[in-house]
């Protein structure tokens, strides 16, 4: 299934409209990465949205974060 586990994310429907202004179904589905991540001691394997890859990796949640203290 098409959802993001943590943010919920999931696909977008819609229309295409052509130059003649003829409608087409077409669905949008989010950009999903399975990841796996530890969570008090173990390992989850996660389907997550780049976005909430993204966010946990800010965050320092993931483990192949960059060192935030860095800066």
């Amino acid at each position: 299934m098409q959802i993001c586990e943590i943010t919920g994310k999931g696909k977008q429907y819609g229309s295409n409209v052509s130059f003649s202004q003829r409608h087409t179904k077409k669905v949008w589905k989010p950009n999903l990465q399975t990841k796996t991540v530890t969570v008090d001691g173990r390992k989850v394997t996660l389907k997550l949205s780049t976005q909430a890859i993204r966010t946990l990796k800010k965050k320092g949640l993931l483990g192949n974060a960059p060192a935030a203290e860095a800066k």
